[in-house]
């Protein structure tokens, strides 16, 4: 069972209901007091408000899960799905950048090229990665590395979990608006495959820099925005406490960006989220990524930068007020 130390607000009847299961479980170990059917009434209602609670997540909850510390990073996931992973370092102009690891692997016997920002499960290791928020040498390591794949005919996989770039005075001094907007650039053009997920948070510019693929994917429990939540009610509301409620105004969750093309799948994850369940998560996300590269292989290269430029081309949706007010 799922340490239940670290309990988010909404689910708080469910860690009440599995510490008494537990309860239970060392009683009947400690005095062989028969609790058998204690125990499986607890375990049915365990199921039943399970069910109640995450088959109704608001935007705002999902965001929670998103970020819920126990959550599978991209190095877990790297470990529980590919072979052979070879992490490699630096730019090659300044200095490595631990917010974004990468480097290439196996998938089931075939080499692929790996990237993915990585957030820390401790203080020191968030201060080592920056808590996920990437400085301009880690996109530029990301594309020297995809470059790499491209020159070596490597598919290339990207895993998006970031708040967003880190917005700090070095980090401007280095240019990292221009190192985002030369990965879309470059990305755009390279001629092997490319399938992003986004595992946790895709913040803003700081996710777009390893997300311009020809299909993005994203766990159920992801979300995919041009601002934090946090950041629009403090524009809009004034008052950063607001963040539910711009959740639902900015319509990230993720059947909403399949709806708007923003994402072409959502990968189920175990319920109550990836972090109760990680081979099971892990699972799912590797039949989507080999399904999804397994079409993408079919397609001839000019195929699929022709396809991947009218993906991104084809994204929202104009509509002059005046002129739909008068039809």
């Amino acid at each position: 069972m799922e340490d239940v130390t670290y309990t988010l607000e909404f689910e708080k009847p469910l860690r009440e209901l599995e510490k008494q299961l537990i309860t239970l479980n060392q009683v009947s170990k400690e005095s062989k007091v028969d609790v058998t059917n204690e125990i499986e009434a607890i375990e049915a209602k365990i199921e039943q408000t399970k069910m109640e609670i995450y088959s109704n997540l608001t935007p705002w909850q999902r965001v929670q899960l998103s970020r819920h510390p126990k959550r599978p990073y991209s190095l877990d996931y790297i470990d529980a799905i590919f072979t052979d992973f070879e992490e490699l370092h630096g730019d090659r102009r300044f200095r490595e950048d631990a917010a974004i690891v990468g480097g290439p692997a196996f998938l089931d016997g075939e080499a692929v090229m790996l990237l993915g920002q990585q957030k820390g499960r401790n203080t020191r290791d968030n201060l080592k990665r920056n808590f996920g928020c990437p400085h301009p040498e880690g996109y530029r390591k990301a594309m020297r590395l995809m470059e790499m794949a491209e020159k070596f005919n490597m598919p290339i996989v990207t895993f998006v979990d970031t708040p967003g770039a880190y917005p700090g005075i070095g980090a401007e001094e280095r240019h990292v608006a221009e190192a985002i907007a030369v990965n879309i650039r470059d990305m755009s053009a390279l001629k092997v495959p490319i399938v992003t997920i986004v595992i946790g948070e895709g913040g803003s510019g700081g996710a777009l820099g390893l997300a311009v693929a020809d299909e993005v994917m994203i766990l159920e429990n992801g979300y995919y925005s041009v601002i934090s939540p946090e950041g629009c009610a403090a524009i809009l509301w004034k008052d950063r406490a607001a963040a539910p409620q711009a959740a639902d105004a900015l319509k990230f969750s993720p059947e909403y960006l399949e709806k708007f093309g923003v994402v072409d799948r959502v990968i189920a994850e175990p319920t109550g989220g990836a972090h109760r369940d990680y081979p099971a998560a892990a699972k799912n996300l590797k039949e989507a990524i080999v399904d999804s590269l397994t079409k993408l292989k079919k397609k001839s290269v000019k195929k699929l930068l022709e396809d991947r430029y009218a993906r991104f081309r084809n994204l929202g949706e104009f509509a002059d007020s005046a002129t739909k007010d008068k039809a």
